[in-house]
């Protein structure tokens, strides 16, 4: 599978601690990741604090294995009064990035939060991002 045409939010190697029983990467740990990067695109579109509300839908594709480079894309999908909806999408690089896996996709639902923890307004339009297609 290809990379998606945009520059990941983050790009990142698990290592030894992230690994399970069965020598693959803990779904927590991926799931981390992924609520950092879309909490970083969350956070530039409101233009300030926001907090995760939900993870409307999070599948695991395939496994994620120790040597795995991980590049992490977060775009958003919908604009809320107060929320936005976010795509995560996971990638990895194996063998030296001779080969390419999508092993991690999701949806996460951020609000922008004011300095008292209370929703507050978005921006409606979208702006440009880091992470976008470019």
């Amino acid at each position: 599978m290809a990379e998606p045409r945009r520059e990941p939010v983050l790009r990142l190697m698990p290592g030894p601690a992230d690994i399970n029983a069965n020598g693959h990467i803990f779904g927590g740990w991926v799931l981390s990741q992924m609520d950092k990067a879309g909490g970083i695109i969350a956070r530039h579109h409101s233009r300030g604090p926001v907090a995760t509300i939900a993870i409307d839908r999070m599948e695991f594709i395939a496994p994620i294995h120790l040597r795995d480079l991980i590049s992490v894309y977060a775009e958003i999908e919908s604009i809320g009064r107060t929320s936005m909806k976010v795509r995560v999408d996971v990638m990895a690089w194996r063998d030296s990035g001779a080969i390419r896996i999508k092993v991690t996709e999701g949806l996460f639902t951020f609000v922008a939060i004011d300095d008292e923890a209370r929703p507050r307004a978005v921006p409606a339009e979208r702006s440009p991002i880091v992470g976008r297609e470019s």
